[in-house]
């Protein structure tokens, strides 16, 4: 019995340090450059940038419309990407990703989002 317990304990602690490890990842500087929508929307498909400003409406389908004080555009941002994090129209986030160009349509694909105000 005791050394059932003890296997127990043993496979517990390695399956917690393995759960620590999975949870990290790159904690640096970004280089993304801080755009205005306006900006965005004249950049080539593919270029990576930041964008400040507020999400005022679900779209659905993962989009959502996206706001800042010289525009409006179309934003993607997948389900597991919010982490937990709920926003309203109020909050000013600012969303990391890239510009996604098709024909003459225009939206941003986001990979990280963060609430800063």
């Amino acid at each position: 019995m005791k050394k059932e317990l003890l296997t127990l304990a043993l496979c517990a602690a390695a399956i917690n340090v393995q759960a620590e490890n999975m949870a990290g990842g790159f904690s640096g500087p970004d280089d993304r450059k801080l755009v205005t929508v306006a900006e965005a929307l004249s950049m080539p498909d593919d270029t990576h940038v930041k964008l400040s400003g507020h999400i005022v409406k679900a779209l659905g389908d993962e989009k959502y419309e996206f706001k800042d004080g010289t525009g409006t555009l179309v934003v993607e941002i997948d389900d597991e990407d919010w982490r937990g994090l709920n926003v309203s129209p109020d909050k000013k986030v600012e969303v990391a990703g890239e510009i996604d160009k098709e024909w003459k349509l225009v939206e941003f694909e986001v990979d990280t989002i963060r609430v800063t105000q």
